[in-house]
């Protein structure tokens, strides 16, 4: 597994599949042919095409792979701005809040 803390770009060949821990805010963007994305922590899958980003919060793991015939490029752009960073932090926040009330912390 790659750990991303950095800009990188790099290619994924069809039938590649990619896993990879994100290690700082990260913005990544699809080159080339469509990117599949799956992120940990979310029940949904993402098609990027190409040019288009999708915002990646520090911790998460993802798994990249294409469909058909055409490679495609990941580019991670990182660090993103500090309206990003907090973002981040007040999505992480919420997360651990909701878990919590759905652990039983609004029972207290």
């Amino acid at each position: 597994m790659r750990k991303i803390s950095s800009s990188i770009t790099f290619e994924i060949e069809p039938g590649e599949t990619a896993s990879m821990l994100i290690g700082d805010s990260t913005r990544l963007t699809a080159e080339g042919g469509p990117l599949w994305v799956t992120r940990s922590n979310d029940v949904e899958d993402y098609w990027l095409q190409p040019g288009t980003a999708l915002h990646l919060r520090r911790g998460e793991r993802l798994w990249l792979s294409v469909e058909g015939s055409e490679k495609a490029e990941a580019r991670f752009v990182a660090p993103l701005t500090s309206r990003a960073l907090v973002q981040d932090w007040l999505g992480a926040l919420t997360e651990r809040l909701a878990a919590r009330w759905r652990g039983g912390w609004h029972a207290v």
